[in-house]
C-alpha cells in the first residue's frame, strides 16, 4: 500500500530517521503535531466538499473530481495526443487534397547567365 507515493518500506526508514534525528523526547510531540495537521486537512477538504455541494446542488453528483486530479495528467501522453490530432488532421487534408489532386506544376528552369553578378555594389 502506498501513502503519498511512500511505499512500507520508505516508511520504516523515514520513521528511523526522525527518531534518530528529533530523539526520543521530541518525537511524540512532532507526532502529535503531525496528526494534528493532517486532522485539520481532512477538515478542511471535508468543508470544501460541504461547500461545493451546498453551492453545486444536484450538478455536483455530475462532476468528477478524481477527473479533475492534477497526478493523472502526463505530460508525454497530453503532448502526444495533441501531435495525434494534428496529424490526423494533416492526413484528413492530404487524403481531401488528393481526391481533387492538380497536375503537377512543371519544374522551373534556372535564369540565363548573365555579366554581372546579382547583388547590390552599394550595399557594403
Amino acid at each position: 500500500m502506498s501513502i503519498a507515493g511512500i511505499n512500507g518500506n520508505e516508511f520504516i526508514v523515514l520513521a528511523i530517521l526522525a527518531a534518530v534525528l528529533l530523539g526520543p523526547e521530541k518525537l511524540p510531540d512532532y507526532a502529535r503535531k503531525t496528526a494534528t495537521l493532517i486532522r485539520q486537512l481532512r477538515r478542511l477538504a471535508s468543508d470544501a466538499e460541504q461547500q461545493l455541494r451546498e453551492d453545486l446542488g444536484d450538478e455536483f453528483e455530475d462532476l468528477d473530481l478524481k477527473r479533475l486530479d492534477p497526478r493523472q495528467y502526463d505530460p508525454r501522453r497530453i503532448i502526444s495526443d495533441a501531435l495525434r490530432e494534428n496529424l490526423d488532421e494533416l492526413t484528413g487534408l492530404a487524403l481531401s487534397d488528393s481526391a481533387t489532386a492538380r497536375k503537377p506544376a512543371p519544374p522551373r528552369s534556372p535564369p540565363p547567365p548573365s555579366g554581372t553578378a546579382p547583388f547590390d555594389d552599394e550595399s557594403t
